[in-house]
């Protein structure tokens, strides 16, 4: 085995294993973040919404770095095709959900 099949095979066990680490970091920040979202929601807080809302923008945050990590180790233009569909979700809903964060901040400093 030569030396570039060795980094190539070591790159592809270090991109995958990255791509875990980035997706269990995004679902633990969304867990949680919807834990203390439904905590502030028993206690009828009005930035219930916001906190979530900056919760699951972050958890989606790791969760597109994860994706975009992995189209490193693509092999067909079908995974690269499938990663794409995600990675534009994801990036779609992120958009949205700092759309209304900003919104909410928006509503938070009129009635202010």
């Amino acid at each position: 085995m030569e030396l570039i099949d060795i980094l190539e095979v070591f790159r592809d066990h270090l991109v995958e294993f990255s791509v875990l680490i980035f997706e269990f970091i995004g679902v633990g920040i969304i867990i949680v973040s919807g834990i203390h979202g439904f905590y502030l929601y028993l206690k009828k807080s009005p930035d219930t919404k916001l906190a979530l809302a900056k919760g699951l923008a972050m958890g989606l945050e790791f969760k597109l770095g994860s994706e975009i990590l992995r189209t490193v180790i693509l092999r067909s233009w079908q995974e690269i095709g499938i990663v794409a569909g995600i990675i534009v979700l994801r990036a779609a809903l992120t958009f949205l959900i700092h759309w209304e964060i900003r919104q909410e901040m928006k509503e938070k400093r009129g009635q202010e």
